[in-house]
């Protein structure tokens, strides 16, 4: 089943209809397996680190051609082969009925008692989230296009205006809290309006970008804070990566100095193993890492007493990262070593050690004036 693509191999956004054919598709293809008197069977692509490619020319993460089998007449396999369907069928009814739904909602519209047996369809979300992903990869289509959608995370604010579901929605009027980042961000749901902003800060931890919100960052330097609550969900990474597309302007990343921060530095720029299907339209390969560097404890001479000491997981993860190909670079390898040689790691913080405003009336805008950033 091809991707949608524009002439520049841009993954576009599918229509409903576009979605529902490629649901039939698949039932219809498992219908004429059975009237051939085939042991029914579909392929899902493989969603591991062995089945990714990482293209260097476009610096994101693809997904490769593996893929297992899932059989209807086989004991181990019969009930995915099920569920699959039960997902499929239910996201066929929504997109038919022009609703969305959460995913936690589609595991209790899939989950029932087999008449006739003590087995459910579904005993735990556990279970249903995975057919969900299975289902996405192998019709090539997002959940969102299944309309379903998680719960909101992340918060905006700056000087852009949005248009949300029809709702206009001025950024730079949004208190504390900001405008929450919905799961679904796509062009028919979120637009873009006026954008006065040179730039996107996407800022790992939550009291970080309170503390640049309520230091009003965003306005001094013509920006958009974009707020992750720790690994981006879905809709803040499709939505970054429609505001560089669509706003050409550059996106800058703000997270720990450990390996989990330059992980999520990493998902950002080449996308991740599970989504490398949608890395086109989710990574955004230009994103310019800001910091917090391994290099910034003695620049910026924190003390000691902010520091903390690596632990075996830390270390392991950091030794793991060294391998991928996408922190091959030797200003990655530079920045994981040098972590690894100091032994300790850093939170956001930490700045606040230097002063309760330090990161927003010193750090960021000397980092910036001095494009001290890695890409």
């Amino acid at each position: 089943m091809a991707t949608k693509r524009t002439k520049k191999g841009i993954r576009k956004s599918l229509s409903t209809e576009d979605v529902l054919g490629r649901l039939r598709g698949l039932a219809e293809q498992v219908i004429e397996q059975a009237d051939r008197g085939d042991n029914p069977v579909i392929q899902i692509p493989v969603r591991s680190l062995s089945n990714v490619n990482f293209d260097p020319e476009r610096s994101i993460i693809e997904m490769g051609d593996r893929k297992q089998s899932r059989i209807l007449f086989n004991v181990n396999m019969a009930k995915k082969f099920m569920q699959t369907f039960l997902v499929a069928s239910a996201c066929k009814e929504l997109l038919e009925s022009g609703k969305t739904t959460s995913i936690r909602d589609l595991f209790y519209m899939t989950k029932h008692t087999l008449a006739g047996t003590g087995e459910n369809t579904f005993d735990d979300q556990s279970e249903s989230d995975p057919i969900i992903e299975d289902l996405e990869v192998t019709i090539q289509a997002l959940r969102e296009e299944l309309h379903l959608f998680a719960t909101n995370r992340g918060s905006l604010v700056g000087e852009l205006t949005i248009v949300d579901g029809g709702d206009t929605i001025d950024a730079r009027r949004m208190g504390t809290g900001g405008w929450a980042v919905p799961s679904i961000v796509e062009k028919d749901v979120i637009q873009f309006k006026k954008c006065n902003a040179d730039f996107v800060l996407l800022v790992e931890k939550d009291a970080v970008w309170r503390r640049l919100n309520e230091d009003k960052f965003w306005k001094k330097h013509k920006a958009i804070l974009v707020q992750s609550n720790g690994m981006p969900a879905r809709g803040v990474r499709r939505l970054l990566r429609r505001m560089v597309d669509e706003l050409k302007i550059p996106l800058y990343v703000l997270v720990d100095n450990d390996p989990w921060g330059l992980y999520i530095y990493s998902v950002i720029k080449q996308g991740s193993i599970n989504l490398a299907f949608e890395s086109i339209r989710m990574a955004v390969p230009s994103a310019r890492f800001l910091g917090l560097s391994s290099f910034d404890r003695e620049r910026y001479e924190l003390p000691d007493n902010v520091t903390i000491t690596l632990d075996s997981k830390d270390e392991a993860r950091a030794k793991q990262m060294l391998e991928y190909p996408w922190f091959k670079e030797r200003k990655w390898r530079r920045e994981l070593k040098k972590m690894l040689d100091s032994k300790v790691k850093l939170e956001l913080e930490a700045l606040s050690a230097k002063g309760i405003s330090f990161i927003s009336e010193e750090y960021l805008p000397k980092k910036l004036s001095e494009r001290d950033w890695l890409v």
